[in-house]
């Protein structure tokens, strides 16, 4: 039984000595050249097309919920997620109203009523981008992982917003600093991440993408 233990404790430490070694912490200079370099590609962005698949943790649950679909971004404000699998559904930020059409049943809220959900739309539309360093509402740290990309994690000072999401982590492609993925982690510890596939910046998107 104490080797079983043993076994179980070096195995233990391993993981752990791996999960700390997969992500490497910038020095602040570079972290600050990486935050330039994002933001200027985030104001160069005006349209976003792509792929993602949608994860959500919740910890009652043996498996994460997945599903996948289509996201359109359009400066200033527009995006829409459309769910193609496995149901049909999409939402669709616009003008301060979140519109839902669920498999052709419609309807809309008006955010501009509720600060917090307010304020989230807005993360949200600056996370597609990649611009989301506002360091008084957000302590933001810089690491790379172990595929060399940047993640970039935005932890909440807002008490309003830690009551939806308590942190932000976004990782960003090592060459061309696109959005790879969001995570977006509630104060329970349960989450939602998205990866995103096939992203296509700056073609046209017609303004009837987003009408839901």
């Amino acid at each position: 039984m104490p080797m079983l233990k043993n076994i179980y404790l070096v195995s233990l430490l391993l993981f752990l000595s791996i999960t700390i070694n997969a992500q490497k912490k910038l020095n602040n200079s570079d972290a600050q050249k990486i935050r330039e370099q994002i933001i200027k590609k985030s104001t160069s962005t005006n349209t976003i097309a792509s792929d993602f698949v949608q994860f959500k943790h919740l910890s009652f649950l043996d498996k994460d919920i997945e599903s996948s679909g289509k996201l359109f971004f359009k400066e200033p404000n527009l995006i829409k997620w459309q769910y193609e699998i496995p149901f049909k559904y999409s939402v669709v930020f616009k003008n301060d109203k979140l519109f839902i059409n669920d498999d052709g049943t419609k309807s809309d809220i008006d955010l501009s009523s509720n600060k917090a959900f307010k304020s989230l739309n807005s993360l949200i539309v600056k996370s597609v981008k990649g611009d989301m360093f506002d360091e008084e509402k957000f302590d933001v740290t810089y690491f790379k992982d172990k595929r060399d990309n940047y993640l970039i994690t935005f932890t909440s000072k807002e008490a309003s917003l830690k009551s939806f999401i308590g942190k932000f982590e976004l990782i960003f492609h090592k060459n061309n600093l696109d959005v790879l993925q969001i995570k977006m982690i509630e104060s329970s510890e349960d989450y939602t991440k998205i990866v995103f596939k096939n992203q296509k910046n700056n073609e046209a998107i017609s303004d009837s993408v987003f009408n839901n």
